[in-house]
């Protein structure tokens, strides 16, 4: 997704300068943001500081854009909305509203040619802290509350928070995915191989398949996102599988498809990345996007770790799971 996000200004740039202009426009206004920063202030884990590395010669050019290498840390979330026609044709389910379905801390190494992909279980019994709400006042603190929870009753900001408080480590960009939105995106880019190691046979999410390799259309690869009835003991850490599967997947597929030498497929691609997305407002323009794209061009499938935080049954709930000690404050430490 960040490599995708990075070919989107040069999809409005390689239409020509007649279409370009409207392009942008376009595309730039296709992105969502949420002020994160303001909403949050000063109670929050500090950043990370990174020591500069001693400049060495350099063209005017590169002095003029240096392209970032700090390391990151980002929260991709997966809203999953359930109402309308289009998620219902999608495999969407009866109730109205989005969820966070999907939680994910992308920490991007110093240098930005490996990343580490955390997956955090929905059913992660967690205390959610107050947050504030846009319409003002704040929600209460919450023990033993579903991880998911945070951003149903308070959002983007309240998602960040409760990471935030549970990692204490510092998200510096939050990107949301809308799940339709996602769908789009694997049509644009000609669909995704995966590898099942086990037959899936889901009615809930409509998706039936047999062990091996499969190359997935949009609505198929959303439905492996959203299943987890089918496999496994049905909880969600079966489904974090499958998740972490599509997100190589997504890598490889982009790294395979020349974009740059279809600008209508490009465009096309761009259009389903920019008008999925929710971000944080240090990410809400296609320059800043760009930048993002620019700075993990390098990364591979093969440099990027998918990891699940450590968890264990919950005591008090069979169906729930908590954060598995020393192990998970241990690798939340490492994205420090």
């Amino acid at each position: 997704m960040l490599k995708a996000a990075g070919l989107t200004l040069a999809g409005a740039l390689v239409l020509g300068s007649g279409a370009a202009g409207w392009a942008y426009w376009h595309l730039n206004s296709n992105i969502r943001s949420v002020d994160i920063d303001s909403a949050l202030g000063d109670d929050r884990p500090a950043r990370s500081v990174t020591t500069p590395t001693p400049a060495g010669p350099a063209s005017p050019s590169a002095a003029a854009s240096p392209v970032p290498t700090e390391a990151l840390n980002i929260l991709v979330l997966g809203s999953d909305s359930r109402s309308g026609t289009e998620n219902q044709e999608l495999g969407g389910g009866s109730s109205s509203g989005a969820r966070s379905d999907t939680a994910m801390v992308v920490h991007i190494d110093a240098g930005r040619t490996t990343a580490t992909v955390v997956s955090i279980p929905r059913d992660t019994l967690v205390t959610r802290p107050s947050c504030p709400l846009a319409s003002g006042g704040s929600t209460a603190v919450a023990y033993g509350a579903m991880f998911n929870s945070a951003y149903s009753v308070g959002g983007p900001v309240c998602a960040v928070k409760t990471v935030e408080s549970i990692t204490d480590v510092r998200m510096d960009h939050y990107i949301e995915i809308d799940f339709a939105g996602f769908a789009k995106l694997v049509d644009a880019l000609g669909g995704v191989t995966v590898t099942t190691d086990k037959d899936i046979d889901d009615d809930d999410s409509h998706l039936h398949l047999k062990a091996g390799t499969h190359h997935l259309d949009g609505k198929q690869a959303l439905a492996l996102a959203r299943t987890r009835h089918g496999i496994g003991d049905g909880s969600d850490l079966g489904r974090i599988g499958l998740q972490q599967k599509l997100v190589k997947a997504l890598l490889e597929q982009i790294a395979s498809t020349d974009l740059l030498t279809d600008p209508a497929r490009l465009y096309e691609v761009a259009d389903a990345v920019t008008g999925s997305l929710t971000t944080d407002t240090g990410l809400d323009s296609l320059g800043e996007l760009s930048d993002l794209g620019a700075s993990v061009k390098d990364l591979s499938a093969d440099d990027v770790r998918t990891v699940m935080m450590p968890v264990v049954t919950a005591p008090s709930d069979a169906n729930r799971v908590v954060a598995r000690e020393p192990a998970a404050s241990e690798l939340w430490e490492s994205l420090r």
